[in-house]
């Protein structure tokens, strides 16, 4: 199917659009009923576990304590017969390797019984562990290519859900994937690490605040999720979208998002089809989403659920990213997220909305009314604001990828320099803190409309800053600079991390101050929020992070602004970091080097995906049709000349100085890719950012410029005002 027999497909398909037959609304069946239908839950367990069993499964999942082996039997059997009746045949460990993708593995519970028949069976033993081949996933050098035993171990914190499909369904168990040596070969792992090294710390400065054996503290998340969708026609006849999640070429539109006329505009009636579908199958699967919106550009959208456990909420992000794009394409639509599918409109993120928390005392990041007065409150508040600039650096490393290069930094993102938004009241609070004590906090008041039959509104003490990596939103921080095809495990882990060594050193110097005096509790946190503002404050930032201004500001406060990955990654073999994460046993030196081997291989090969298939485009599909052109326009030259007729051959001229340069840029860019700038990941990936990638950019301006000037019908591409307007 030609280019153009593609986009002409695409419009017809989109103006013959009819709604699936089936019912996408929740009219036979509420939303509350759906939800958690297809989960393995408390409820559930409730009903089918001995009382016994029952208790000490929650209390491993609410307190952490070990699970008992002997009670695997009777939950996996409980297990197996409630997945049974819900249609299922076999079940799946589900595990996140460090790709950043979703892995399975399906095994069937039918084993023969030796008479002919067959018994359906799941031991304790396969529910707790199982054995995936591991020499396939990338690993950094853990291990050698010839070894390739791996273990998935059940994740209790994380309940089992049924994955329907139209034609059966299977039992998932979210799992960790360890090697043999017991090293993390995923992202769960380190991320259950992290989170019981928050809970140590942060409840030493509870107990140092009078709380007698607080609960267990649990960091939450709640991520955003950005993302584009397009009609299916057009996506196949993109080669760039097919190999490389983004679009190579692409002159921009007349019209792109400058009118921000899309952005909370009305949901076109295929999308929210769509939208209604997805939210039907994660209601099912327990996945709180909340809201649903477009986006600035026009066609992109966003979904985001409510806050749960920071494990939770990172299954279910890796859950909704699938989810998304199987109903995108039950809909004719491809669902995108990479971060920078379209040049020259908005791309996208995913805003990891951070808190911490326990059963007995609350959001732990919650101010009150009167923040001046909430000295618990404020520890933690400096704790997050030590952290973030003390590891500045990593908080950079763990989102950097090639894809995030590309929207980072622009004015549609947060630079790539972290900072702290604290927003005016808090501002003012660690002011008055850092001058010798607060007193007051400013108020928020009641915000005049100006129209009578309007009520007056609740008025927030200070406005949000959406130019800001890190900013604090009323009870919660919001990571603002992670991307939107990430797992949101790699930030949580470091995010955990930083903040139990901040907690850990606050609570030290608090213990010792109370005991010597249990009556200097207050002058103590005086004291250590003053030198936290004394010597970190310089990561706070209100202002415009889009000006060039603060880049400078930036560099005078000695902020690091590290541009691209190829900058940033290094930062995780930093002693600094190494000592971090071995001190509160979060990765060890081997597996810290194992990630920054594999997210360097990851940038390579990303970078040389998208230059192979920038050369295939150009040369077999762009350069051939501007010849096309040329012989067109020429051979209009030469009737017109017969027929003594003028003919304005500038045209002509600038697409044979087009076409000419095309050639020259495909050949530049052939000859970065052969290059072997050595087997050193470090300098492949400084070769890639400095040799391929502007390669690629000077092949891109001129493809663009073609694009403008080639005869629509003959140009074989789908043009960006197609893709993004018609849905």
């Amino acid at each position: 199917m030609s280019g153009s027999t593609a986009r002409l497909r695409a419009i017809e398909a989109v103006n013959t659009y009819v709604p699936l037959n089936e019912p996408l609304n929740f009219s036979e069946t509420s939303a509350r009923e759906l939800f958690g239908a297809n989960v393995f839950n408390a409820t559930v367990m409730k009903a089918r576990l001995p009382k016994q069993v029952y208790t000490s499964l929650q209390r491993t999942i609410e307190t952490g304590s070990s699970l008992d082996p002997a009670l695997a039997d009777v939950v996996a059997n409980a297990m197996k017969d409630w997945a049974i009746e819900k249609g299922a045949t076999h079940y799946a460990h589900v595990f996140y390797p460090l790709t950043g993708a979703t892995a399975e593995k399906h095994d069937s519970f039918l084993s023969p019984d030796g008479s002919g028949g067959a018994l359906a069976e799941f031991a304790g033993k396969t529910l707790i562990q199982g054995e995936p081949d591991a020499s396939s996933f990338p690993n950094g050098g853990i291990r050698a290519t010839f070894e390739a035993r791996g273990y998935t171990a059940w994740d209790v914190t994380s309940p089992a859900y049924i994955l329907e499909n139209p034609n059966g369904t299977t039992l998932c168990i979210p799992t960790a994937f360890v090697s043999w040596t017991g090293e993390a070969l995923d992202k769960k792992t380190p991320l259950l690490r992290s989170m019981q090294a928050l809970d140590k710390q942060a409840r030493r400065v509870l107990e140092v605040f009078g709380h007698e054996d607080p609960a267990k503290v649990f960091a939450f998340a709640g991520p955003e999720q950005e993302y584009f969708l397009v009609d299916r026609n057009f996506y196949f006849a993109r080669p760039d979208l097919l190999s490389a999640g983004r679009t190579l070429f692409g002159a921009p539109p007349p019209k792109g998002q400058e009118f921000d006329d899309h952005y909370f505009g009305a949901i076109p009636e295929r999308v929210l089809a769509f939208m209604l579908d997805c939210e039907r199958e994660l209601f099912k699967l327990g996945i709180p989403v909340k809201t649903r919106h477009n986006e600035v550009a026009p066609g992109q959208f966003e979904v985001a659920p409510v806050f749960e456990s920071a494990n939770l909420a990172t299954d279910h992000q890796q859950l909704m990213m699938v989810t998304l794009q199987r109903m995108a394409q039950k809909h004719g639509m491809a669902c995108l997220m990479h971060e920078k599918p379209f040049a020259g409109v908005n791309g996208s993120g995913k805003h990891v909305n951070f808190s911490l928390g326990n059963a007995t005392q609350g959001n732990l990041l919650d101010p009150g009314d009167t923040p001046h007065a909430n000295a618990q409150f404020l520890v933690f508040c400096a704790a997050v604001i030590r952290a973030v600039h003390k590891h500045a650096g990593l908080l950079r490393a763990v989102i950097a990828s090639a894809s995030n290069d590309h929207r980072l930094g622009a004015n549609e993102a947060p630079p790539a320099i972290i900072s702290i938004f604290l927003g005016e009241q808090l501002t003012d609070v660690f002011d008055q803190i850092a001058k010798g004590g607060a007193t007051s906090s400013k108020e928020g008041g009641t915000l005049t409309v100006g129209v009578d039959t309007l009520p007056g509104l609740p008025k927030d003490a200070g406005d949000r800053n959406r130019t800001s990596p890190f900013a604090f939103t009323g009870n919660r921080f919001e990571f603002r600079a992670v991307g939107s095809s990430q797992s949101i495990a790699g930030p949580l882990v470091a995010m955990n991390t930083i903040l139990a060594e901040s907690l850990d050193a606050i609570a030290t110097e608090l213990e010792a101050a109370v005991a010597e005096d249990p009556d200097e509790l207050n002058a103590a946190v005086q004291k250590v929020i003053e030198q936290i503002m004394a010597n970190h404050g310089a990561v706070v930032f209100n202002g415009d992070g889009y000006s060039d201004a603060w880049h400078a500001e930036a560099e005078e406060r000695g902020l690091p602004n590290l541009r691209t990955t190829v900058d940033a990654l290094p930062v995780l073999a930093s002693d600094e970091v190494v000592s971090l994460f071995e001190s509160y046993g979060v990765l060890s030196k081997r597996e810290i080097h194992s990630r920054l081997e594999v997210y360097l291989e990851q940038y390579v090969l990303a970078v040389q995906v998208e230059a192979k298939t920038a050369v295939e485009m150009a040369r077999t599909v762009i350069y051939p049709s501007a010849v096309r052109y040329l012989g067109e326009l020429a051979t209009t030259a030469r009737t017109l000349d017969k027929l003594d007729l003028s003919f304005e051959s500038a045209t002509l001229e600038d697409a044979v100085t087009l076409a000419s340069r095309l050639e020259g840029e495909i050949a530049a860019l052939e000859s970065e890719l052969a290059k072997e700038p050595g087997e050193n990941l470090q300098l492949e990936a400084e070769h890639c950012k400095d040799g391929i990638l502007p390669a690629m950019v000077a092949l891109r301006e001129t493809a663009d410029s073609l694009e403008g000037l080639v005869a629509d019908d003959l140009w074989p591409l789908a043009t960006y005002q197609e893709m993004l307007f018609i849905k």
